[in-house]
């Protein structure tokens, strides 16, 4: 039998999905440094994320909101 191992690709589209839930569910606040997340994420998963980040210019310092300044209001449509 032969097993291959899928690397699994992390963006930071999938970061700001997460960030978001946790914001929702009130786990943690917007204005809470990014590196906050590393508590809900797996660390094996957390170093992937880390990359993603860095790759977008993101420091783990930032605040959530920066990571979530796509957001749309339900009063904005």
């Amino acid at each position: 039998m032969t097993t291959a191992l899928q690397r699994k690709i992390y963006t930071l589209d999938m970061l700001r999905d997460e960030a978001r839930e946790l914001v929702y569910s009130r786990a943690v606040d917007r204005q809470q440094p990014i590196y906050m997340l590393c508590r809900h994420i797996p660390e094996h998963e957390w170093a992937h994320f880390e990359t993603a980040l860095a790759s977008n210019e993101f420091l783990q310092r930032d605040r959530i909101i920066d990571l979530l300044s796509q957001e749309r209001w339900e009063e904005d449509t």
